[in-house]
C-alpha cells in the first residue's frame, strides 16, 4: 500500500493546492468553464483544502499499510475515487461540459479506485 498512499497523496495535495491557489483557472481545465462567483471560489477552495488534508493523510499512512487505519483510508479511498470519477463522468455527459482534461481525470479516478480495490482485496500485510 506504500506506493498506492505515496502517488495518491502527490495527486491529491498537488490538486488541492491548485484548487486553493488557481480555483477559477483549474475549473477551466477541468470543465471548461471558470468560477465565475465568490461563493464558488469559496467552495472550490474548501475542496481544495480537504483535498490538502486526504493528501496529508494518505502521506502520513504509506508505512502502514497492513494498520486498519491505512486499510480504512484505502476504503475511504475508493469511495472517494469511484465518486469523484462518477461525478465528473456526469459533468461531461449530462451537463455538456467538457475540456481536454476532463475525460483523462475520469480515467485516473477510475484506475485509481481499482488500484485501491485490488490492495483492499490482497492479503493483508503484518504490521510489526
Amino acid at each position: 500500500m506504500k506506493s498506492l498512499l505515496g502517488v495518491t497523496a502527490v495527486l491529491e495535495a498537488g490538486a488541492g493546492l491548485a484548487l486553493v491557489a488557481l480555483p477559477s483557472q483549474l475549473a477551466t481545465i477541468l470543465l471548461g468553464s471558470s468560477l465565475d462567483s465568490a461563493v464558488a471560489l469559496t467552495i472550490a477552495r474548501v475542496a481544495g483544502v480537504a483535498l490538502c488534508a486526504l493528501g496529508l493523510a494518505c502521506w502520513l499512512a504509506r508505512h502502514d499499510g497492513g494498520s486498519h487505519a491505512a486499510r480504512g483510508l484505502v476504503a475511504a479511498l475508493v469511495l472517494y475515487n469511484a465518486a469523484a470519477s462518477l461525478v465528473l463522468a456526469y459533468a461531461g455527459v449530462g451537463l455538456e461540459l467538457s475540456s481536454v482534461a476532463l475525460w483523462p481525470t475520469v480515467l485516473i479516478h477510475v484506475a485509481m479506485a481499482a488500484w485501491c480495490v485490488t490492495r483492499l482485496l490482497g492479503k493483508p500485510a503484518r504490521v510489526s
